[in-house]
């Protein structure tokens, strides 16, 4: 099991370096407001003819007041008008706030879209090495939680900071106007303060947020590691092992979450202080003069309705920027993905792979997973045009690695391998890999039908050539025995179908991409004896005029090769063919008695 963690030993996962920016962020939302921008002019002028019926409703109250105040119209013409003038204004500050946001809505989801589909296309461009280290869980959390910043970002960095601001400003100049600079003082001030504060606690409060995001991925990652293992967790009785385990998880997540909500708590408590303290004193100053009849009833109003009108928003401005950290914080992760730069790339000068005859040739090849650790070493061998080559070897000698490393999954530290006298690495990624078809040993398939995963091999093959692929690696009879034939889902990673069944229709989706050049690594290894004859005669069959390279474990089943590589700790320790390897009484010769015994003695 791929799980068997503490949680007391995991390390804390480390915030990752390729962190973002408010500054890189807007620019890469740039191109998405262009591509569509008279939708966001359109956007911008419902967005001011809203802040403008805003801004006009407290006046409007202050002359309803004043027409209402005892002895001073004893008509009801201009109250009346200015009701319904009220009315009109409260309904056009909502209309147009809601033309805004279905204008600016096609906008954010564009963006998001061409996000999550530039994410999921760099994701597949990244080199093996990456996805075997990634953990599946935390990489979801990071996309939907990066996307959902996007959005916020998108709708309220453009419609609510900069408007906001200027509404801000808009009070301060009415009540500079119609009363005294100092309301226009103590409103600024006040503003100043909230604003400071807010940045302050946020910026403090911004490691907690780091602290639960990260939490919640290693308590998802985690949850996904332990379902995809079920059958294991089954036959080791680990269900209790692995609740505690993923409640140690959960618990972490819990505290995270207990010091962000305290936080949050001093961040809202500040901020209302502020708030209470600005309007107590606005308020003091308006009565005091609406006694000592300066201002009218009216007056006093419209400052209460004016410093309300300004907090709202100026309280949302705070959640706003809160949100804004948190949105920047649950991009990072996700835009630190699009950063990361791919290590097998096309080179700069790379062509198409011209193949004539599908030779394939490794020359005094070194590799190494990991430093002061090779795996093969100064490896030379030739596979001829249209012949079958064999490499055989015990486990651990690098048999699957030679197949990684002609799909080019990593980067060879020594050597070179070419194909038709061309060096893998000068020519394209795309026309090279669509050059070799391989039966992998461990069998992935979708979570899709049996058919579906067949037609993997070549999305855009006719039916018919399914149906000979089919036939040809032998599935016709397990196809006809199933209820729904080849319409049966298979299940996540293929749980549905045995290991076999699974490798029959990876030799399928092989057979269909119909490359010259064709590597079966252990492609029998899950077969029984009789599944096994079937599926080398269908293997020879298909093999037929076809570059082949068979990675083997059982030697039984390459005895037809033309050629044998026997590797040993990563070096060429001899090669020929079957007959010749066992005259030659070496490591192949070893190996075959040995198995040979195996065999006998069950």
């Amino acid at each position: 099991m791929r799980g068997m963690r503490s949680a007391a030993k995991q390390p804390e996962p480390a915030k990752r370096p390729e962190a973002t920016s408010l500054k890189q962020t807007v620019a890469m939302l740039w191109p998405y407001l262009w591509q569509f921008k008279y939708r966001v002019l359109l956007a911008l002028l419902a967005l001011v003819a809203a802040k403008a019926a805003t801004l006009l409703m407290p006046l409007a109250l202050k002359y309803i007041v004043d027409a209402l105040d005892q002895g001073r119209h004893n008509l009801l013409v201009v109250p009346v008008a200015m009701l319904l003038l009220y009315g009109g204004l409260r309904f056009a500050s909502v209309f147009f706030g809601e033309v805004r946001d279905a204008l600016f809505g096609r906008v954010t989801e564009h963006a998001m879209r061409k996000l999550g589909l530039r994410v999921f296309q760099h994701l597949h461009s990244l080199e093996l090495a990456f996805h075997l280290d990634r953990q599946t869980g935390g990489i979801s959390r990071d996309i939907e939680r990066g996307t959902n910043g996007l959005s916020f970002l998108m709708r309220f960095l453009m419609f609510n900071i900069a408007p906001t601001l200027f509404e801000i400003l808009a009070v301060a100049l009415i009540f500079a106007t119609l009363f005294s600079p100092f309301y226009s003082v103590v409103t600024v001030l006040a503003v100043a303060v909230y604003i400071f504060f807010t940045v302050v606690i946020t910026e403090w409060r911004n490691k907690y947020t780091r602290e639960a995001n990260q939490a919640d991925n290693t308590t998802n990652s985690r949850a996904v590691d332990s379902l995809l293992n079920y059958e294991t967790v089954k036959y080791f009785n680990n269900e209790q092992y692995e609740a505690k385990t993923y409640d140690s998880f959960l618990a972490r997540w819990e505290q995270a979450r207990l010091k962000n909500r305290l936080s949050l708590l001093a961040l809202n408590s500040g901020q209302a202080l502020i708030i209470a303290a600005a309007i107590t004193a606005l308020m003091w100053l308006a009565a005091d003069e609406v006694v000592s009849q300066k201002l009218t009833l009216g007056d006093l109003v419209m400052v209460n309705a004016y410093m309300i009108q300004l907090f709202l928003p100026l309280n949302f401005l705070g959640f706003v920027y809160r949100e804004i950290r948190r949105a920047l914080t649950d991009l990072e992760n996700m835009l630190g993905l699009l950063k990361r730069k791919a290590d097998i790339t096309d080179a700069e000068n790379a062509s198409p792979l011209q193949l004539a005859s599908g030779e394939i040739h490794f020359q005094q090849v070194d590799f190494a997973y990991q430093c002061g650790r090779p795996i093969l070493q100064q490896l030379s061998f030739t596979v001829p045009p249209g012949s079958k080559v064999a490499i055989v070897g015990a486990s651990g000698a690098g048999k699957s690695t030679i197949a990684r490393l002609l799909y080019r999954f990593y980067r060879i530290t020594g050597g070179r391998i070419s194909i038709d006298g061309q060096d893998i690495s000068t020519v394209t990624l795309d026309s090279l890999r669509r050059a070799i078809a391989i039966v992998p040993q461990d069998t992935v398939l979708f979570n899709s039908s049996i058919r579906d995963n067949i037609h993997y091999g070549r999305p855009d093959a006719s039916e018919q050539e399914v149906e000979q692929a089919i036939d040809l690696a032998h599935l016709r009879g397990f196809i006809n025995s199933l209820p729904y034939g080849d319409a049966t889902l298979v299940g996540e990673r293929g749980l549905k179908v045995s290991g076999g069944e699974k490798q029959r229709i990876a030799i399928a989706r092989a057979i269909l991409k119909k490359s010259p050049i064709l590597v079966f690594d252990e492609a029998t290894s899950a077969l029984d004896s009789t599944s096994e004859q079937a599926i080398l005669q269908a293997m020879r069959e298909v093999a037929r005029n076809h570059t082949s390279v068979v990675i083997a474990h059982r030697l039984s089943t390459i005895t037809d090769a033309d050629n044998i590589i026997v590797l040993k700790h990563g070096r060429l320790a001899e090669q020929g063919s079957h007959s010749e390897l066992l005259a030659a009484n070496g490591e192949y010769a070893r190996m075959w008695q040995l198995q040979q015994k195996q065999q006998t003695d069950r």
